[in-house]
């Protein structure tokens, strides 16, 4: 016999959900109960309310990573704009920081335990950094939300990358679903329900095999044939220009060296970071504090008359942030923006 746990969180997806769990419902009836669905959450038997107005589910137990065979965890519904409590990206980044990101850590590291997601359900385990390095895909506005935590985005219907199956938007659930029974029981499982359902399983699973296809664009063409005497030659008066545009950058960015006391208003609360902010021979270099955890800038720049960079952090959730600042004597201000969630203003004062 084969569990399924279908898991519910507090704003969840009604069809995310649904979709995949009267899948194997009907599969259960067509092979003689070999299959055992149900709806659990990380906290155990209760009334989940979904975002869809309210809606309420009975999850009849707590996920087991070690009991379930297979398990789905749903995307979220609610606002589509804004950054409030009740948007999606809140929603699933509350999910994120639950027992529920344990409980699934748990699960893909069993072999043998198949871990799906449909739309947001991706995030969920992305924001609590279980997807760094891996395959996936998500609603399509998500998918700049999800490169931000470190995965790598596919746009596809649905991704296999060894035990964890991630399916895109919401009617993805179908598909998901589907492609599990084929994976777990055959063809003809999967078929049968297929016809039931009149609904035929769309797209092609993308899956790290085989051949990968090659890409060309105009301008790759121009730089693989580009060769040394293409270079014009550069004449004294232009390395004098240059000179003085070095120097002047020099000059800019001397205006963010520095220790500077921060903070970013984030959705899900204030951050308090410090920025150690020097010039070395012309190279930009800073590192960011918060709490006990220092971390370095990656490729700052000057960008105009600001400092952009990218930090990669881990609370309140696993993002990859890109920073962009301008300083006004001793005052920073500026934001940090991840993906498709709103930017974040910064502010800040030089303390050093």
């Amino acid at each position: 016999m084969l569990t399924v746990h279908v898991v519910l969180f507090d704003g969840f997806d009604l069809l995310d959900a649904i979709a995949p769990y009267e899948v194997f419902c009907v599969a259960a009836m067509k092979t003689d109960k070999k299959l055992n669905v149900q709806f659990v959450t990380a906290e155990g038997a209760r009334l989940v309310s979904s975002g869809t107005n309210g809606v309420k589910l009975e999850a009849v137990g707590k996920l087991d990573p070690e009991l379930a065979d297979m398990i789905v965890v749903p995307g979220a519904s609610g606002d589509v704009d804004g950054d409030g409590p009740d948007s999606v990206p809140m929603i699933l980044s509350r999910a994120s920081q639950t027992e529920l990101a344990e409980l699934i850590r748990e699960a893909l590291d069993r072999e043998d335990c198949i871990v799906a997601t449909v739309c947001g359900g991706s995030l969920v385990l992305a924001m609590a950094g279980m997807l760094e390095g891996r395959p996936a895909v998500t609603h399509h506005q998500g998918m700049g939300l999800l490169e931000a935590t470190g995965a790598i985005p596919i746009s596809a219907r649905v991704v296999e990358d060894g035990n964890l199956i991630t399916g895109g938007a919401v009617t993805s659930g179908l598909d998901v679903a589907l492609y599990m029974l084929e994976r777990e029981l055959g063809p003809q499982i999967a078929h049968s329900v297929e016809q039931l359902f009149d609904y035929e399983r769309r797209g092609t699973v993308w899956r790290a095999q085989g051949l990968t296809p090659t890409h060309f664009t105009h301008s790759d063409t121009q730089r693989e044939n580009q060769t040394s005497t293409d270079i014009p030659p550069v004449d004294d008066q232009q390395l004098f220009t240059m000179g003085n545009q070095h120097t002047h950058l020099h000059d800019d960015a001397a205006r963010f060296d520095g220790q500077w006391d921060t903070t970013i208003a984030t959705p899900v609360g204030k951050l308090q970071v410090k920025l150690a902010i020097a010039i070395n021979n012309g190279v930009i270099q800073g590192t960011a504090t918060q709490g006990d955890e220092t971390v370095s800038f990656i490729d700052p720049m000057l960008h105009s008359n600001k400092l952009v960079w990218l930090l990669p952090i881990t609370k309140p959730m696993r993002l990859n942030l890109k920073f962009e600042v301008a300083v006004h004597g001793d005052v920073m201000s500026g934001t940090a923006k991840a993906g498709v969630l709103p930017a974040s203003k910064l502010t800040g004062k030089r303390i050093g």
